[in-house]
């Protein structure tokens, strides 16, 4: 996470937009080929970028179901307030965790995505969790997740929302 804000502008906004869509297949070339500038220009904004912080990495997305993993779960937990970012940490060291989300309200307020082989490999995670100080409350099977780019890094807000 970035330690302070960084300006961005709409060159910075759509090499964003780009990278989000398919940073994989994406090369600099072709972005600065659509934006109409160098992609010497481009590198060197995705580096500023990096440096900033405000591409923070470059994530691989993986079906759990096809690489064995029948269940794929979010973990709804409790934890306390002055404890929650430290606890939140710790689960990540908890075999199958695969992401965390803190969230600012109400007693839900961490929400564990887990993938496991089995309702076995699940209770053993849940068991975990509670080791570490995270009360579960609700656990969810993830069918599919759906995932778009910010449209407000996009250069065609046609679509977008100004209200």
């Amino acid at each position: 996470m970035a330690d302070a804000e960084y300006p961005i502008d709409d060159l910075d906004r759509n090499i964003i937009y780009a990278l989000q869509q398919d940073a994989r297949h994406t090369s600099a070339s072709e972005i600065a080929e659509s934006l109409d500038v160098s992609a010497r220009t481009v590198r060197n904004r995705i580096t500023k970028l990096e440096d900033a912080g405000v591409i923070a990495g470059y994530d691989v997305d993986v079906d759990y179901e096809a690489a064995g993993y029948q269940l794929h779960t979010l973990i709804v937990c409790t934890a306390p307030i002055h404890e929650r970012e430290e606890v939140a940490q710790r689960a990540l060291d908890v075999s199958g965790v695969v992401a965390i989300r803190e969230v600012m309200t109400g007693a839900d307020n961490v929400h564990v995505e887990v993938v496991g082989t089995d309702g076995n490999d699940l209770s053993r995670i849940g068991r975990d969790l509670n080791d570490i100080g995270l009360e579960v409350v609700d656990e969810d099977l993830i069918r599919n997740e759906y995932t778009r780019p910010f449209h407000q890094f996009g250069h065609d807000d046609a679509d977008a929302d100004t209200s």
